[in-house]
């Protein structure tokens, strides 16, 4: 399976995925720190993360993917809803909540 292949069947597979650097107990960056602080306050539980920092096909196949050049991406139900500005903006709207599955809260 190559770089592509597997995203797809990430986020076709999980209703909740963060593509980040590093992982959601030890963020890398501060906007990937910050997204899962935001996921957390909205009472994501169950949520898969990819350290694109451990392959680096990933980390540019996510960008190709996205067509978005930054990292962390978070999608949700298959669909990319952007990094970390744009999560933070819909958080504070109140918009992120009512994307989000209540079987992955808490």
């Amino acid at each position: 399976m190559d770089a592509k292949e597997f995203i797809q069947k990430t986020v076709e597979d999980h209703p909740v995925v963060l593509f980040m650097k590093g992982t959601a107990q030890f963020p890398q960056c501060g906007f990937s720190g910050k997204t899962v602080q935001v996921l957390k306050a909205c009472g994501v539980k169950n949520m898969v993360t990819v350290n694109v920092l451990e392959d680096d096909e990933v980390r540019q196949a996510i960008k190709d993917f996205s067509n978005w050049p930054t990292v962390p991406q978070l999608y949700i139900k298959g669909e990319f809803i952007g990094g970390a500005d744009i999560v933070t903006e819909m958080y504070q709207s109140g918009e992120l909540q009512k994307l989000i599955p209540a079987d992955v809260q808490a």
